[in-house]
């Protein structure tokens, strides 16, 4: 996008949301997102764009859970009414999404958005609305606590955050694949993919490991040739790629087409089906991801859930970010029955209290940065397909 584009974004949004908060402040608190028969609650997601593959089984998730929730009659007799905005993968129209959601919709709450850097766009309108946001997988410890250190008092999260997945990854490769060495090479320009680097370093090293090689990508390149050479040059046993579906899936055949049989890691941010085509069933061999859960779990609550969407879905197996979609929405649920309210506020604190809350993706308590405390999944490829590995508990 260029300057010029994203300037007039911005100014747009800044406009409205000065409205919107003239509005708010005579208003005396947030809306009530309701009335005798439903419950409005808005979904802000990369439906189009460069990651619409997270917003899209999000949603895919989150139309199931709703389905369910009002077949068997809504939240304290309420139907749940989703109204939906596509921001495009882009962080100027979540910003424009979430002030047509608080100010125009007057929803209760906001799902969404699917990444980090599109929820961190919401928060200053959630906040200043009185309005929870609660994204299902925007990883980036920054989402619930900004840099400053505050916390963002109506933003919560469904996933663990990226400093968990990073340690996971790190710990898995120095006790359970046993590597000596390592290389890491990571989005410059994301905030996700710096986040698990630095997580990563940091515990690999205190887990004895040596760090031999750290490079650098752009989001957008396609070509990653030179910089996999260099890489291979330094000959590291295991190369950790934070990243998205998008460059990964090239990264990761790029580096098979240049002879490099090393295992391969990443986070959450691999899974999309559109990995498998990117990179292909065979280089995906002898990689692995930390993940939010497992289709193949043998539990109880998985299973069902498994089986459920694949008739939904026709047969299709459901992702990580299936699951998250539809934990976000029974989460949600769950802190609006025991506020006993549709007032953002009281959502709000009922969120805050949250403990020990079954879900699909593990049990959940939220913490006093309004993140959950929950287990992560490890997960291979085995051509093409993602196999389950092992569980990490929160220690």
């Amino acid at each position: 996008m260029n300057s010029k584009k994203k300037w007039a974004k911005m100014f747009m949004a800044s406009t409205m949301l000065a409205g919107v908060l003239a509005g708010c402040s005579g208003a005396g608190g947030s809306s009530s997102g309701s009335d005798d028969k439903s419950i409005k609650v808005g979904v802000n997601l990369e439906l189009s764009g460069g990651v619409a593959s997270y917003g899209e089984s999000l949603e895919k998730g989150i139309d199931l859970a709703v389905a369910e929730i009002n077949k068997k009659g809504g939240v304290d007799g309420k139907k749940l009414d989703i109204i939906k905005v596509d921001n495009k993968s882009d962080a100027a129209e979540a910003t424009n999404g979430a002030i047509k959601l608080t100010s125009q919709d007057k929803v209760a709450a906001i799902i969404g958005a699917a990444t980090s850097g599109d929820t961190v766009a919401q928060a200053q309108i959630a906040n200043d609305t009185k309005t929870v946001l609660l994204t299902p997988s925007g990883t980036s410890p920054n989402v619930t606590v900004s840099d400053s250190g505050k916390l963002n008092e109506y933003v919560f999260r469904t996933s663990f955050i990226d400093p968990f997945q990073g340690t996971v990854a790190a710990n898995f490769a120095a006790h359970e694949l046993k590597i000596k060495n390592a290389a890491i090479f990571a989005d410059s320009a994301s905030d996700y993919a710096k986040g698990l680097a630095a997580s990563f370093k940091e515990t690999y090293k205190k887990a004895g490991g040596k760090i031999v090689a750290e490079e650098a990508y752009v989001a957008k390149d396609t070509d990653f040739h030179a910089t996999l050479t260099r890489i291979k040059a330094k000959n590291p046993d295991f190369i950790f790629i934070p990243g998205y579906y998008e460059e990964v899936g090239l990264i990761v055949k790029q580096a098979r087409e240049l002879g490099i049989t090393a295992p391969l890691m990443g986070a959450d941010g691999w899974d999309s089906p559109k990995l498998i085509d990117l990179a292909g069933k065979d280089a995906l061999n002898n990689t692995f991801i930390t993940n939010h859960y497992s289709s193949e779990d043998p539990d109880k609550k998985i299973q069902t859930f498994v089986s459920t969407y694949k008739e939904i879905y026709k047969g299709d197996s459901p992702n990580a970010f299936n699951a998250l979609g539809y934990d976000t929405v029974y989460l949600l649920a769950d802190a609006i029955k025991r506020a006993g309210s549709t007032d953002s506020s009281k959502i709000k604190e009922a969120l805050a209290k949250t403990k020990d809350l079954s879900l699909v993706t593990g049990t959940v308590s939220i913490d006093k940065n309004h993140n959950p405390i929950k287990s992560a999944t490890v997960l291979e490829y085995k051509d093409g397909q993602q196999v389950f590995n092992t569980k990490v508990d929160p220690k």
